[in-house]
């Protein structure tokens, strides 16, 4: 089959587990036009746009060129268990929060004046919510804290007023992570709940607190704000403070 076919007969695949073709060229920003080219084999994507296509749908470039019959999802020899998990990752209700930049509190076990700051970058598309979390953990602050620096990626969630957050370290321990949390009922939008991160000590769980920074910051100062801080810094975000200290990082219900 010539390569336009097979690209055709794979992109109709693709796009049959989504909500609409115009749904998908919003995801991708993609004129709708160019698009049904591809899909009706009149066309071949350049190698940048290729690349575009093969990032949305979370294939290689080889699943996109090659023969339908020789095409098959990644997880389709999964038990059903594994395979509903992948498809609930990959394909869940997109929860209610606005793409852009969060600075992201983590309490620090046997650590009460401590708090980690991360920063953590959420982005949306038509369907899924993608985030990237950056952590430093100054040398000096070691014992019984956060273990090493991260640059967790992975999808967001939401289930009963949940939003969950799982992802994977692609630094050094390559462990997984995940947080779960939901809007607070205070007057300034914040995010609470709880985390699931490894430590010194080995796993554990922690408290959390998320609130949206507006602005756009370069990759050096956002490394500047990934560190430890103290709850008696004058310069941390008071409001995050008083939540600590009152007990209301932690939701009723977790």
């Amino acid at each position: 089959m010539p390569i336009r076919k097979n690209l055709a007969a794979n992109l109709r695949r693709l796009v049959s587990s989504h909500a609409s073709v115009a749904a998908v060229c919003r995801g991708l920003n993609m004129n709708r036009t160019q698009f049904e080219r591809y899909l009706q084999g009149k066309s071949v994507p350049n190698r940048a746009t290729a690349g575009i296509i093969c990032d949305y749908f979370h294939i290689g470039e080889d699943e996109l060129y090659r023969a339908p019959e020789a095409a098959a999802p990644a997880h389709a020899t999964l038990l059903p268990i594994h395979q509903t998990l992948y498809e609930t990752m990959m394909r869940g209700p997109a929860p209610a929060i606005a793409g852009g930049t969060y600075l992201t509190y983590f309490t620090v076990p046997d650590r009460p004046d401590l708090l980690v700051r991360s920063v953590t970058f959420v982005r949306r598309e038509v369907e899924l919510v993608t985030f990237r979390r950056v952590t430093r953990w100054a040398e000096g602050h070691r014992q019984g804290g956060a273990r090493a620096s991260g640059w967790h990626y992975g999808v967001a969630i939401s289930r009963l007023n949940w939003i969950y957050f799982a992802g994977i370290n692609r630094r050094q321990t390559r462990e997984p992570s995940v947080m779960t949390v939901q809007w607070a009922p205070f007057s300034d939008p914040v995010l609470v709940g709880k985390a699931f991160v490894l430590t010194g000590s080995g796993p554990a769980c922690v408290s959390v607190i998320m609130r949206q920074e507006v602005g756009r910051f370069s990759l050096s100062q956002v490394l500047g704000m990934c560190q430890p801080v103290s709850l008696d810094d004058p310069l941390l975000d008071q409001f995050v403070v008083s939540l600590v200290r009152e007990g209301q990082a932690i939701p009723a219900k977790v």
